[in-house]
């Protein structure tokens, strides 16, 4: 019995320390499932802290994010503005080019233009040059010819001073006035002696110049023009004033001999009138009266062949044109 009864004690001490190993596994696991639950709780707060933390970051981010898409906004639109300005210059720049290549073409155009222009000018320029030299020459042609009458008038009174002769030339048409008061008597028509001493002086010389080979081709006429005073009638004077004119003519001639040559004389029997004007073209005094001695004179003068000259100088102008 009594080893039953340790049997039974010996059984039961054996559940006893099973069921406080149990109770004691129990304790551990709700102690390990506190702990777990703790470290869990823990876990978690750690993580809502986390989260919270995380969800402010992100919503920093998102606002964040937020101005940043704004301002992307922003800048898109300021990229779509510059780049439609961008396009609007582009088509400028398109139309400008296409204006600036219409240009280029004009002014090669132009300058084409001008090219062949300068070419004319410069072929003008020499064909002007050309004509210049040529105008010089004929200008100096023409002044040679319009100079024939200075020429003659300057040779008379180089050589009537060069004689100690004092006559008085006209410088505009080369005329010597010979006073009849010394030629002719009152109403006369033969040469006094002081008339046929003052042609012998003054007859040669003229005769001489104007018969100088320089002027033959220019010398057209030379005439012995008589005049009255205007006493008496017309038809006496006239008569009176050819008579006179034909008187000096007629010493011309009688003495041409001693000193012109024969071809001389025949140059001068070719060119010379004699012509009576009576009482015209008297000669008035400083009172605007007629001076009747003045009036009464025969003038010996010349003139040039000017119709011949005018078809010179219109030849030589219609050579230049």
């Amino acid at each position: 019995m009594y080893r039953r009864q340790k049997k039974n004690y010996e059984h039961h001490n054996i559940w006893r320390s099973y069921s406080d190993m149990m109770a004691g596994l129990l304790l551990l696991f709700v102690l390990v499932m506190c702990i777990s639950f703790m470290q869990a709780q823990k876990n978690y707060q750690e993580r809502l802290a986390e989260e919270a933390e995380h969800q402010t970051r992100l919503n920093q981010l998102l606002t964040e994010l937020a101005e940043r898409q704004g301002l992307l906004d922003e800048q898109s639109a300021l990229l779509e503005q510059q780049q439609a300005d961008l396009d609007s210059k582009s088509e400028l720049l398109v139309s400008q080019q296409a204006d600036l290549e219409a240009q280029a073409a004009l002014l090669l155009s132009q300058q084409n233009e001008l090219d062949e222009k300068n070419s004319l000018m410069l072929q003008q320029q020499a064909e002007l040059d050309e004509q210049a030299l040529l105008m010089a020459a004929q200008q100096q042609k023409i002044e040679q010819i319009i100079g024939i009458k200075a020429d003659l008038i300057s040779d008379l009174k180089q050589e009537f001073d060069q004689h100690n002769l004092n006559v008085i030339i006209d410088e505009a048409d080369g005329s010597i006035a010979l006073d009849s008061n010394v030629l002719f008597g009152y109403n006369e028509n033969i040469l006094t002696r002081e008339g046929n001493a003052m042609l012998g002086q003054l007859l040669p010389i003229y005769c001489k110049v104007l018969t100088d080979e320089k002027y033959q081709d220019y010398l057209a006429e030379i005439r012995i023009d008589g005049y009255t005073d205007t006493s008496g009638s017309y038809l006496y004077n006239l008569k009176l004033s050819q008579e006179r004119a034909l008187a000096v003519a007629n010493y011309l001639f009688d003495n041409a001999e001693t000193f012109l040559t024969a071809g001389e004389i025949d140059s001068i029997r070719a060119k010379l009138t004699a012509n009576g004007h009576s009482m015209s073209n008297p000669v008035y005094n400083e009172n605007g009266e007629v001076d009747m001695d003045a009036s009464r004179r025969v003038e010996i003068k010349f003139s040039l062949k000017d119709e011949e000259m005018i078809n010179e100088l219109k030849q030589i102008l219609d050579h230049t044109q």
